[in-house]
């Protein structure tokens, strides 16, 4: 039995892309066995013209022809910095099972990957696809719902893959799925990145600043949402939270399952460290 309208929401804000978007975007459908359990919330900044006409005159007409349930949303410009507030607003009025937190820059590469998720129904886990160097963050979070009714958001900073990935992994619930997804991004793949690309500005590398992916203040509310949905998790399963509580405990690394994620050693640049600071 349902319980939701449909089994994905894939949350997409962009700005100024169109034929990548458009591309993305067809993959996704393209790909998927059951399109009409998934809906498709995608954001766009108010001055974002060339973007915005795109989407009416070619993506649009595209998605009615194929029967595809989507909807559309226009933001006061935030910018990168905010982009945390964009996922949060394109979920909040959404009903599905599970949150794809997805990108204009992305292509989904698995036949039947909706399906994968769905597998998952009834687990609280965060799902982890395959992409750009097997990085050990869940790149493309995908999260249940629950998540969101727990902590009234999916995301508080800036760098949703970092910190919903860095709370799943001290709750020992990231789950790596059989989905491959391609990440076109400039850094990744060498093409010539474009004014949105350029324009990014992201908060990691300096702890002192209040904004700052690692500063004390962000650290303590990933512990404090940890407890949260470790809570529930203990009134479901009291045995689901045992990894959690040997971390409070100091009897277990919260990091261990990160690292040996960590084929190819991303995590050098920015040591990871444990919320309380060790």
């Amino acid at each position: 039995m349902n319980t939701h309208d449909f089994d994905i929401s894939v949350l997409l804000p962009t700005r100024a892309r169109t034929d990548i978007l458009f591309r993305s975007i067809r993959t996704l459908f393209d790909l998927a066995d059951n399109k009409d359990r998934i809906n498709l919330v995608i954001g766009f900044d108010r001055d974002d013209a060339k973007g915005i006409d795109y989407f009416s005159q070619e993506i649009q007409p595209w998605l009615s022809e194929h029967d595809i349930e989507y909807s559309a949303m226009i933001f006061e410009p935030m910018g990168y910095a905010n982009l945390n507030v964009y996922y949060n607003w394109l979920a909040k009025q959404q009903s599905a099972d599970w949150y794809l937190f997805w990108s204009d820059d992305a292509t989904m590469d698995t036949q039947g990957w909706d399906t994968k998720i769905t597998e998952y129904n009834g687990q609280f886990k965060l799902l982890k696809v395959h992409t750009h160097n097997e990085h050990p963050y869940s790149i493309f979070p995908i999260v249940p719902h629950k998540w969101y009714d727990l902590l009234g958001t999916l995301s508080r900073h800036q760098m949703p893959d970092a910190e919903l990935s860095q709370i799943a992994y001290m709750l020992d619930i990231v789950e790596i799925i059989d989905v491959s997804v391609i990440h076109d991004r400039a850094d990744l793949t060498g093409k010539s990145p474009d004014a949105t690309h350029q324009n990014r500005v992201c908060f990691e590398g300096n702890p002192n600043d209040p904004r700052d992916f690692h500063h004390q203040s962000k650290r303590d509310q990933r512990m404090k949402d940890c407890a949260t949905l470790a809570t529930y998790m203990h009134s479901v399963d009291p045995s689901s939270t045992e990894f959690f509580k040997n971390v409070l405990e100091g009897r277990q690394d919260p990091w261990e399952k990160l690292a040996a994620n960590d084929i190819n050693k991303q995590q050098v640049q920015f040591p990871i460290r444990t919320e309380s600071g060790k």
